[in-house]
């Protein structure tokens, strides 16, 4: 509070000076007042999300996608069923999106996000917005989601450990309850000054990590900066996105291992889960090899395995842009495109390096039409499923 000392004596001009102060400072006032809510203004964007638990199919086109034919040799060690032997689907728990907290109607994957298969839902953001995800945990274990890149407070981290917090659901969400997660995007949340228009966050569930990640929940976050989305959410310098996970998935640490042993197998009690037998069934060394529990190791691309997923299309000369992660156990890959590159923070490329819970954008504008392989350049990762196709029209 301003005021003229009523005892002291009024010098000339005191009195055109003090209100010329009072003046200043409330006209700077006004203008922080008004100020503040466009520099913290931005869009709430609301998702529910649910930890859902379903059968999943590594190769639902029922054949060798990147040879046309029916599974041969190796890869029939990972689709056959027997007696001790669980075959191409397993039940899962992955992230789906609802229309509302109901929960009652699972909300259509619009078309473009169909190729990424086991992901959740892609959570969209521009910097200076907030996502706010009001979870249900549909499944038989607590569950959570927990993002990297953006900002939390301790009950939106979806984490729990020795921390000195005690917040609700902090060391999971139980099976049938809901929990609201809300995460701002500051700057530092959204493309650093060599990215591109957008990035690539994760995010997964770590009430178990190890357990949870390898029974499917896992999902991204795209964010774009500023004033750079459309409608859509889409960054208008770009035409086309692909988001693609290479994860070998390791079901023997699933939650659901016994489940599927006792569901797909025809001699569930006979079934030894530490079968290892370190060969490609023909005598020859394999990293994974032929043993119930090496053929549990899935390599997979958006979890699926032998080119069985949608084929990622675009145009040529259109701007597509990729966005590559992976997470789990002991991660490293090399994912590969066949016929066109990528740029990746200003080298061009073919091949990039990703390690466990790494992301990665990268670029393409297309110029060599047809089908394309794309996969990763570890042999043994591509020997045993992890494969897909793009294709380029003219």
């Amino acid at each position: 509070t301003f005021a003229l000392g009523v005892t002291d004596p009024i010098q000339p001009g005191a009195c055109m000076r003090q209100f010329r102060l009072l003046g200043t400072i409330s006209l700077l006032f006004i203008v922080a007042v008004a100020c503040a809510p466009a520099a913290l203004a931005g869009t709430v964007h609301t998702y529910y999300v649910a930890a859902d638990e379903v059968d999943w199919n590594y190769t639902p086109l029922g054949i060798d996608g990147m040879m046309g034919m029916p599974f041969m040799d190796y890869a029939k060690l990972y689709t056959e069923r027997g007696p001790h032997r669980i075959g191409s689907t397993y039940r899962k728990a992955i992230y789906r999106e609802y229309t509302d907290e109901t929960f009652a109607t699972l909300k259509p994957r619009p078309a473009e996000w169909e190729h990424t298969g086991m992901l959740g839902p892609v959570l969209r953001a521009e910097v200076g917005d907030t996502i706010k995800v009001v979870f249900k945990n549909n499944g038989t274990h607590p569950f959570t989601m927990h993002p990297h890149g953006v900002f939390y407070a301790k009950d939106s981290e979806g984490a729990g450990y020795a921390d000195g917090t005690s917040t609700p659901d902090k060391n999971g969400v139980p099976p049938g309850k809901t929990h609201i997660y809300t995460w701002e995007v500051p700057e530092r949340a959204g493309p650093g000054p060599n990215d591109p228009s957008s990035i690539v966050w994760l995010y997964h569930s770590h009430a178990d990590e190890p357990k949870d990640v390898e029974s499917g929940l896992a999902g991204v976050m795209l964010i774009s900066r500023k004033g750079t989305a459309g409608p859509t959410g889409r960054p208008k310098d770009v035409d086309r996105e692909f988001v693609t996970l290479f994860m070998i998935v390791d079901e023997n640490n699933s939650w659901y291992l016994q489940h599927n042993i006792d569901t797909y197998t025809s001699d569930p009690k006979g079934t030894n889960k530490l079968e290892a037998d370190p060969s490609d069934g023909k005598g020859n060394f394999n990293i994974f090899g032929s043993g119930f529990s090496g053929v549990n190791f899935r390599s997979s691309i958006n979890g699926y395995m032998f080119a069985n997923g949608p084929v990622m299309t675009m145009k040529k000369g259109e701007r597509v842009r990729w966005y590559v992660v992976t997470i789990g156990e002991g991660q490293i890959h090399t994912p590969h495109w066949h016929g066109n590159v990528v740029l990746q923070s200003g080298k061009r490329t073919d091949v990039i390096f990703i390690g466990s819970a790494q992301m990665e954008t990268v670029d393409m504008v297309p110029d060599d039409p047809g089908t394309w392989m794309y996969h990763c350049h570890f042999d043994e990762h591509m020997n045993a499923g992890m494969m897909a196709l793009y294709k380029v029209e003219p």
